[in-house]
């Protein structure tokens, strides 16, 4: 039985032993000894390939085949039937192009994060309990619902979790309403049909069959004849006719039920309320004191709206990172400056959609993910993305796609709303978001290197360090393990992007925590000890004991950052150890 032993020159070998009178025949030749490859490698070819050339689909197999610790690899068809047992996921690992064809076989852990919205379906012990364990990495309290009260029963819950679990760990973000424009209360819903006129009011309490209140006084002022209105992120939608000094005549376009406190939405447009109202000042000091990990702004338009806040934050000693919200009109123009001034993004595509043309959306989203990652920016993808797992125990096969292009277009995060907040099937709506995060990251290459990250970082030392580490870890296939008082080591890392894991050990429980929300950073508590070397073998004992790397396996462990640990403020370094 014909063997090749699974060594840099697989590739050249195989080749070389079919004919070379043309790529028909050569692939002929490969097929009575490969099975054909997966559709993914076939529509997915590799960076540098261009797509559906013959050739592509047998490089993809070798890849996929190749297997640890120099095993042989198998190239008749028994042995890729013996193959095809395995489990599916076992053993993946995407290296880069500069590997020299050294294999590992590291745990498999899904990088991509999981920002879950608690509400009336999941505030519960046993809910929270299990959605950690279904993979949920932050916990998001949207205070456009609930008060202070309820929120604070489940801030509590998250941080009796992270107090029992050692190996896992919840962050925790406070998502504030923002300048909300809403309909007001209504006895029971109203039937709005094409055609009809309809009539929105600044005066209160009214509530009829063709008129409703709104909550923005300056509601009248800030609309047209002309505009279009959107109830609901687009369900439904009216133009407006006329106005006088205190309402706002429509004729409806697409009609619906309209029920209490609909979002509304001026195509186009963004009100001109400030981003932090009062409320959400209220909401900003309850986090403060509850000393949540992120602060999600909403309807951000400026630079100064975010300088603010972190100032206030200052002002209390309170560590919050701030993500911007992008989702109304005014702020694209100040996209970069918006992004620059805060510690990352979150894609808020439904009103992002209902004040733009719903065509621009995935062009954006795909803009300010590469505007993010550029500038060392934790980005979040949010909005339907399993919306109708709100009501179906499956997902459509778009939201599918949906998840999988974030992604692969870099994101560090992807956000369920309603599918956790009041769904019907809340753990299951993770259980897929969980899967297909991780199967896209299969046919992920690691390490490519973010565009202009130098600039972001102002060219510190540790930048170069996190780099070559990377390229490291990638070449040899091995995770990274690095120690870190701020966090800022394990964030420069994830940015990077590396195939294997970042282990980052740290002595600050609120940086463990504000880690869980980083692309492929597995936060650790560990008190550090007094020696360096004692540190390290605790930290690969741990790693050992709890699965998270096997025995004989090698990891890079990374010495760097701003704050010296170990070691004297001019000294970096990377070393491999075998556990």
């Amino acid at each position: 039985m014909a063997q090749v032993v699974g060594t840099g020159s697989v590739h050249s070998t195989s080749l070389l032993s079919c004919p070379r009178s043309g790529s028909g025949m050569r692939e002929d030749c490969l097929r009575k000894f490969l099975k054909p490859a997966p559709f993914c490698t076939r529509v997915l070819p590799r960076k540098g390939q261009r797509g559906g050339g013959s050739h592509a689909p047998v490089v993809a197999v070798l890849k996929k085949m190749t297997r640890v610790d120099m095993e042989v690899l198998p190239v008749s068809p028994e042995d890729v039937r013996e193959e095809e047992k395995f489990q599916h996921l076992k053993g993946i690992q995407q290296l880069s192009d500069a590997s020299p064809g050294m294999w590992s076989k590291p745990c498999v852990r899904r990088k991509t994060k999981i920002v879950c919205t608690i509400g009336p379906s999941t505030n519960t012990r046993e809910m929270i309990w299990k959605l950690a364990e279904a993979g949920m990495n932050v916990a998001r309290m949207n205070m456009s619902h609930g008060d202070h009260a309820s929120h604070q029963k489940v801030i509590d819950l998250v941080k009796e979790y992270n107090a029992q679990s050692k190996d896992n760990v919840i962050a925790i973000m406070l998502d504030t309403k923002g300048p909300e424009v809403r309909s007001g209360d209504l006895p029971q819903p109203i039937n709005l049909t094409t055609g009809q006129e309809f009539s929105f009011t600044i005066k209160r309490g009214v509530s009829t069959e063709n008129s409703v209140s709104v909550n923005y006084d300056d509601f009248v002022n800030d609309v047209e004849v002309g505009d279009m209105l959107l109830v609901d992120g687009g369900m439904m939608s009216l133009v407006v006719k006329s106005k006088t000094d205190d309402s706002v005549t429509c004729e409806v376009v697409d009609g619906g039920e309209l029920k209490s406190r609909r979002h509304l939405n001026v195509r186009g447009k963004s009100a001109t309320l400030p981003s932090i109202t009062e409320k959400d000042w209220d909401d900003i000091k309850f986090g403060v004191e509850n000393k949540v990990d992120f602060y999600a702004v909403s309807f951000v338009k400026d630079a100064k709206v975010v300088h603010e806040l972190k100032d206030y934050l200052r002002s209390c000693d309170a560590d919050i990172h701030v993500i911007v919200k992008i989702e109304s009109a005014d702020s694209i123009p100040n996209l970069h400056s918006i992004i620059s001034a805060s510690d990352g993004a979150m894609v808020a595509r439904g009103d992002l959609g209902a004040e733009l043309p719903i065509e621009e959306v995935p062009l954006l989203q795909e803009e300010i993910i590469r505007t993010c990652r550029s500038m060392g920016k934790t980005v979040i993808v949010a909005t339907n993305m399993l919306e109708s797992m709100i009501v179906h125990p499956t997902p459509t096969r778009a939201e599918v796609s949906d998840i999988a292009i974030a992604v692969r277009e870099g994101a560090d995060a992807v956000m369920l709303s309603g599918e956790t907040a009041h769904g019907k099937f809340p753990l299951k709506a993770v259980k897929v978001m969980h899967t297909v995060a991780l199967r896209t990251e299969a046919t992920i290459a690691g390490g490519e290197k973010p565009v202009n990250l130098g600039q972001a970082f102002k060219n510190h030392t540790s930048e170069m360090f996190a780099f070559h580490a990377t390229m490291m870890s990638n070449t040899l296939g091995t995770s990274i393990v690095v120690f870190t008082r701020t966090g800022f080591m394990a964030i420069l890392l994830s940015h990077y992007r590396p195939s294997g894991t970042i282990f980052a050990f740290t002595n600050e429980e609120r940086v463990r925590q504000r880690l869980a929300l980083y692309q492929g950073v597995c936060p650790i508590y560990m008190e550090f000890l007094e020696d360096a070397e004692e540190s390290f073998s605790a930290a690969l004992a741990y790693l050992k004991k709890h699965g998270m790397v096997n025995e004989g396996e090698e990891v890079a462990l990374v010495q760097s950052g701003r704050q010296p640990i170990w070691r004297i403020q001019s000294t970096h370094n990377i070393h491999v150890r075998k556990v």
